[in-house]
């Protein structure tokens, strides 16, 4: 009884009609003939009450499934699929209601369907999360109702279904796919002009026009009697490192998501691009302390560790200490190693105070460090200003986004590589620094 209850709604045309017959009594207080004819409306709404009660209760049902993938992929949109099926003897119309997580804060999802008989039916919508975690979805609600719609039965299914929100792996298939196509240029990423080799030795062959002179082997043109070069091929198992500062820098947000989560996902699809390149992957987190540290290694279930690694990283409100990061570098890291630094710097003094830092760290290794422009700030500097305080503001915004080009010149005065980019292209960014550093052999 208690289920019955529960899963019966009364439908607004039965509330219309008890609405209009309670008018129809009202008036009957000055024309009594409708007194008659109000009852006999009741009894005739009643009967059809039942009726519809009956068909929807005496037989059948409906059964529904909610299907969601392995994982969600961070800031990308996500499919989820939901499959009805009609087990009554007649068609019915029906309305859904899923109770998506709480970190989307969408309380008005609502499709209405049509159920034919013994068919099932299928449609799917999409969801984009902006962070990273655990989401739990709620109750899978179908409420059917026949053409006469003063009754709905309420079904329930798939409850508290969880799924996992990882970085970005929808955006690192992509990037991967176009990398091994070479067609990075379509979308934004510029094609490197190799301007020398690695000493990398691969095999001599016969000189072809565009082949470097300086690769003539003269030994081998001397018995052939043509011209042969040695062919060189990009060094590999080099070491490389994505270290990612998870203090409170990071912590600002630019189109919903945070400079970390652009950075953990940029941070994948790098790893996997230089998977791809025969190179050893590491991954470091710090901010006060080291939060994560994953050794570099070149095996291909090296992704799924840093995908899990990455899934962990959370940001506080600490300043990050690049002084202890230089010293777990230089403790547990003694290969000269390629190391992708993921921070943010609003101000010079901020530059300043970690610059020695960063200096020491580049003399060991190859140092890119890839900081923000701030993209808001950048927007003010193209508006018109109308006033003088909309004048001042514009002032102060050309000079935040001077500084930015002052700190990226500051890095390469003292040999660090720098890269400065918004948070959309932080990907593509440094993804191409890396292509760089692999083509000009600086590594």
């Amino acid at each position: 009884m208690i289920n019955f209850i529960k899963s019966l709604y009364l439908g607004k045309r039965l509330f219309y009609a008890l609405f209009g017959i309670s008018m129809l009594f009202l008036f009957s207080f000055w024309f009594e003939i409708l007194y008659s004819i109000s009852w006999v409306l009741i009894v005739v709404l009643g009967l059809i009450f039942l009726t519809d009660l009956v068909m929807l209760y005496r037989t059948g049902g409906v059964t529904a499934s909610r299907i969601l993938p392995e994982k969600f992929s961070n800031s990308d949109e996500n499919r989820v699929e939901i499959i009805i099926t009609n087990l009554y003897d007649f068609p019915l119309n029906s309305e859904v209601i899923d109770e998506i997580p709480v970190q989307f804060q969408k309380r008005d999802f609502l499709k209405q369907l049509y159920l034919p008989v013994s068919k099932r039916v299928v449609f799917d919508y999409y969801l984009k999360p902006l962070n990273r975690g655990e989401y739990t979805f709620g109750n899978l609600n179908i409420f059917v109702f026949t053409k006469i719609r003063l009754v709905k039965r309420r079904f329930v299914f798939s409850k508290d279904q969880m799924v996992k929100v990882y970085p970005s792996f929808i955006q690192m298939k992509k990037l991967d796919f176009l990398a091994l196509d070479r067609k990075i240029s379509l979308q934004g990423l510029k094609k490197i002009r190799r301007i020398g080799h690695t000493m990398e030795f691969e095999q001599i062959k016969e000189y072809v026009r565009g082949d470097d002179v300086r690769t003539i082997n003269w030994k081998a043109t001397a018995k052939k009697k043509d011209l042969m070069v040695n062919q060189f091929q990009d060094e590999r198992v080099q070491p490389i490192y994505s270290v990612i500062d998870a203090g409170r820098v990071m912590k600002m947000p630019f189109a919903g998501l945070s400079l970390l989560d652009y950075s953990i996902n940029s941070s994948l699809a790098f790893s996997n691009v230089a998977l791809k390149k025969k190179d050893r992957v590491g991954l470091i987190s710090f901010s006060r302390k080291i939060d994560s540290f994953l050794k570099a290694n070149a095996r291909l279930p090296q992704l799924n560790r840093i995908m899990e690694s990455l899934y962990n990283i959370n940001t506080g409100f600490y300043d990050s200490d690049f002084g202890m990061l230089y010293a777990q570098l230089k403790k547990h890291v003694t290969q000269r190693s390629l190391v992708m630094l993921y921070t943010n710097f609003e101000h010079i003094s901020a530059l300043q105070r970690q610059l020695p830092f960063l200096k020491a760290i580049a003399k060991n290794h190859l140092l890119v460090v890839i900081f923000f422009e701030n993209t808001e700030v950048k927007k003010l500097t193209l508006s018109d200003p109308k006033n003088l305080s909309e004048s001042a503001r514009q002032t102060l915004a050309e000079q935040f986004t001077h500084d930015k080009i002052f700190m990226a010149r500051e890095f390469q005065k003292h040999g660090i590589q720098a890269v400065l980019t918004s948070p959309q292209e932080l990907s593509v960014s440094a993804i191409n620094k890396y292509l760089e550093i692999k083509a000009r052999g600086l590594l």
